[in-house]
């Protein structure tokens, strides 16, 4: 797709910023509205609409490609788009300890164990913990909390937080980073601990690198996101 406007702004529109080029307002790929609650949230969109080159690159829209995932999937339906996100109730990465290598478990102690002590007491919940990767059930009322925080949440905070669950594999980390408890560089190393260590330990992997690289890029683009609504 081609640039076709000259100029991006924020205007007023339907109790929110929107966003103008040329003074028409943008629509989503669903056709709705682009609107979204924060003046601040509305500039960083007008300004990477203002930074396409000839050719449009949503790539390089990462603020405006979650406010889309918002408005057309988050709003569309709320519950079924939440509910994707609170399956991670039950097989949460903080939960699952390395089963062999000792400094490992250390390390994954240090990390985790503050995190999901914030969970259990914001929310009032215990978790199990396993050794090793086989699947253990979490208590009943654990899911069940968890799942109710996490429909609790408005469109604009579940669009950030499916990627955020998806690429670190701990809804615990997630939820913690939507309600700003813990920095999101420190979550981001939380979620990543085991590969760093396995790096640290057996040498670096430039594919790996380059995955992880990609996957860091999204978790601060999602971590902007919440920052800026």
């Amino acid at each position: 797709m081609k640039r076709f406007w000259k100029t991006a702004t924020t205007v007023p529109q339907d109790g929110g910023r929107g966003i103008a080029l040329d003074g028409r307002p943008v629509r989503t790929p669903a056709r709705a509205p682009l609107v979204v609650p924060s003046e601040e949230l509305a500039e960083a969109i007008a300004a990477e609409w203002n930074a396409q080159g000839s050719d449009i690159d949503p790539a390089a829209m990462p603020m405006t490609g979650i406010a889309n995932a918002a408005i057309d999937l988050a709003t569309g339906d709320r519950a079924a788009f939440a509910e994707t996100i609170a399956a991670y109730a039950q097989t949460d990465l903080l939960c699952y300890r390395d089963d062999r290598d000792a400094a490992l478990q250390g390390e994954q102690a240090a990390a985790w164990n503050p995190l999901l002590a914030w969970a259990e007491a914001r929310h009032g919940i215990e978790f199990a913990l396993a050794q090793g990767v086989l699947p253990i059930d979490q208590p009943a009322a654990t899911v069940a909390a968890l799942r109710e925080a996490v429909h609790a949440l408005d469109p604009f905070r579940l669009a950030p937080l499916s990627p955020l669950v998806t690429i670190g594999g701990s809804l615990v980390a997630g939820l913690a980073l939507v309600e700003d408890a813990f920095a999101a560089d420190m979550l981001w190393e939380a979620v990543s601990l085991d590969e760093l260590y396995q790096e640290r330990r057996w040498g670096a992997d430039s594919e790996a690198q380059k995955a992880r690289d990609r996957r860091a890029a999204d978790w601060g683009n999602a971590a902007r996101f919440l920052r800026l609504l």
